[in-house]
Parts: C-alpha cells; structure tokens; sequence
C-alpha cells in the first residue's frame, strides 16, 4: 500500500506558516543539493554592515516558492487555465532558481567558477535532478529556461515583476532592518493578470508597482550597493585571488578538497557538462569552505594573503570613496606608491591594496521586459508611461557609479 503525502508546514518570519502540499516540491526541498543552500548566505558580506543580514538562500527560495503558489491562485481566480502539473512545475522551477549560487553568492560569483554563471549551474543541477527523478521536472526546466507554451509563468520565475524579486525585497527588508524596502507584495499579487499570455497588472496595482520600482532602487543603494559592503565583498575577491596566483605558484596553502579543487583549477560550463562529478564536487561547496580557509591563511606566510585576511576576519575593510565620475589616475598612482614604500610590494602587487571599479544600477529596464499595466479598456502600456509620478521614468535610467578601495593606515 502507498503512504499518501502528508501536507508540510514551514514558520517563515515573513509570511508565516508556509504549506507544502506536492509531494515532488519536498522531495526536492530534502535533497541534499537544496538543503545545501541552508549553508550560503542570501546577502554576501552584507552582515558586516547590516548584523542582522544572516538569512540564506534556503529561506529565500521557501519564501519565493510560496509567493508562487499565491500567485497562481490569483490568476486562477481570473480564469487563467494552470493545471495542477504546471503549477507543481512552476514551484519547482522558482524553488531551484538559485541552487546554483556558489559561497556568499554574488560576491564570488566570478571568482570561484570563472564563465559560468550561477543561472547555467542552476540549469546544470535542474538537469541532474530531472534524471533522478525521471523526468518529473523536464516543463520546469522548460519554464525556468522560457521554453515553454505559457510565457507568463516564466515571468513569474524571471522577470521585471517576478517573485524571486518580491520575496527577496521583503526578506532582505527585514533582517537588515532597511525598512525603505518593505513592498505590498500581497496586494501586487492580487493585481497580476495575464493578457497574450505575458504578465501584466492591472490598473488597481499602478501604485504598489510604483513603490515596489522605488523600493528596488533603495535597497540597492543602501544595501546591496551599500559602500562598505561594496569594501568586504571585493577584498574577499582580492583574498582568492592571491589565494589562487600562490596556489599557481605551488605555494601550499590549506584548502577543504572540493573548495581546493576549484581553486586550482578554471572550470568551464564544458566541464560542467561533460564532468558529472564536477557538478557534486561544487554541490559541497558553501561559505563555511571559504571562511575555514581564510582562518588559515590568516597566518600564512604569505604577506599580502596574511593581510587582507585578516583585514576581513577582524573587519578592517578598505577605505572606500564613492562619486559620479572616474578617479584621477594620478591620485591613484601616487596612492600605490604609497603602499608599495609602506609594504615594500611590487608595482603590480599594489593592485591587492589600491585599485578602482564602477557600479551600475537600473531600477527598471524596459527595454529587456516591460511591466505593463492592463487598462479597464482592455489595453496595455508601461508603467513607466502610466505612472503620475515622473522619477519612475527617471529610475529606468541605468545609473553608474565609481568607486575607489585603499587601506584606512594608508597615510596622505
């Protein structure tokens, strides 16, 4: 006799209780691919200047699975036709959008897995988990990778209007205490709609899309873009980096094996696909590989990795400058001469200490996907157009910033 599946329940801090009634979302929840994701944070270093920033990417990718479920129970009340495969298959597809985050997420995500972004890994574990379940995921892959009849639920997955992007605003609000982010997702789901088969809102929501545009531009500049943060998150880069020019050296330096295995080596997505073992050699990898190490290399030998590590263990992050244009080249020479008298370092090892980059930001891009706002008279046009408020077409701009990272002992 089969044992019928048991409803689970979930206590989100955001939304509350959170039930799992398909049998496949919890098996998927309980593999150990996903359950890794308990083990990567959501926000980076972000805790450094937010202290509260410790969720992870499991809790995100609960909270964005159950925004799924409400949202399809919306669109059903508006006679939209999602059977009940096609809404088990759009919640697994939001559940492992972001299984294939590496440690700290975004901060490295270039650094650890070089030409491989973390949506191609999250494809690559979607692929390995469809084989073991005998293609029982095959219409969300297809939803995940926009292959699929009805566009609009890959829009609910990845989009201008997306849950991924409703649960993040409101779960990253919370634990950083940044309140400017907090949206009405309840009622913003209550407004979606689909007409063409693509996601649109209706008029009711112009307001609550017009916060949720702001809200997004907010928390990007006060947290995500914050300036310290920006400081941890690149000297955490500059830590693998020299962790990995040693390494090329034959420096032997302490590594947990699957996280010195990617150190050693610049894996492609061709070695992702045609290295089974490779996808679960990265399946073991989450911060704690990457701080463990860290707290060796502290004492290395090695100088400039000695330095900066314990530059971030003990929180003494760059000096970071913030403004609208590039910085003077002869500033930054003369402050790298600096630090090469100071540190007695190479012209080119100075760039672990001084160095200078940009950042971009865009609130709402509508020239990849617009949001469009459903008019009573049965037409459609973007918010950007709709708004009464005149800084929603300005927030379409994409803003660039330049920042400047130099050690606070250095000395003017």
């Amino acid at each position: 006799m089969i044992k019928a599946f048991k409803t689970k329940i979930f206590n989100d801090p955001i939304y509350g209780f959170i039930t799992v009634e398909d049998e496949l979302i919890f098996k998927l929840i309980e593999h150990p691919y996903f359950q890794r994701l308990r083990r990567i944070k959501q926000l980076g270093l972000t805790h450094m200047v937010y202290p509260g920033a410790l969720h992870t990417r499991f809790h995100h990718a609960m909270g964005a699975t159950h925004l799924m479920s409400e949202a399809i129970e919306t669109l059903r009340d508006k006679g939209i036709e999602i059977s009940a495969h096609e809404e088990t298959s759009a919640k697994a597809a939001i559940l492992l959008h972001d299984i294939g985050h590496g440690p700290f997420s975004h901060a490295l995500e270039n650094s650890i897995v070089s030409g491989v972004n973390h949506e191609d890994i999250s494809d690559l574990f979607m692929e390995a988990l469809n084989q073991e379940l005998n293609g029982q995921l095959t219409t969300a892959i297809e939803i995940f990778n926009d292959k699929y009849a009805k566009p609009f639920l890959h829009q609910l997955v990845s989009g201008q209007l997306d849950v991924d992007r409703l649960d993040y605003l409101n779960r990253d609000s919370f634990y950083t205490g940044v309140s400017e982010g907090v949206i009405s997702w309840d009622r913003i789901i209550k407004t979606i709609n689909v007409c063409n088969d693509k996601l649109v809102v209706d008029s009711k929501g112009i307001y609550s899309i017009e916060k949720f545009i702001i809200a997004r531009r907010l928390m990007y500049w006060q947290v995500y873009l914050h300036k310290t943060v920006l400081s941890a998150e690149h000297l955490l880069v500059k830590i693998l980096k020299r962790a990995k020019e040693l390494m090329e050296k034959n420096h032997p330096l302490f590594a947990t094996p699957a996280f010195g295995l990617f150190m050693k080596n610049n894996f492609t997505k061709t070695d992702f696909e045609t290295k089974p073992n490779l996808l679960k050699t990265f399946a073991d990898l989450d911060d704690n590989d990457v701080y463990a190490s860290i707290k060796v290399w502290k004492n290395d030998s090695d100088f400039i990795l000695s330095n900066l590590c314990s530059y971030l263990l003990d929180r003494k992050l760059y000096r970071i400058e913030l403004q609208n244009k590039p910085f003077d080249s002869q500033r930054i020479e003369k402050l790298k001469e600096k630090i090469g008298a100071l540190y007695s370092i190479s012209p080119l090892e100075t760039d672990y200490f001084v160095f200078t980059d940009s950042i971009k930001n865009s609130a709402y891009n509508p020239e990849t996907e617009k949001i469009n706002i459903l008019q009573k008279d049965g037409t459609l046009i973007d918010i950007a157009e709709a708004s009464d408020q005149l800084n929603i077409q300005v927030l379409s701009n994409t803003v660039e910033k330049f920042f400047l990272c130099y050690p606070k002992n250095l000395v003017f």
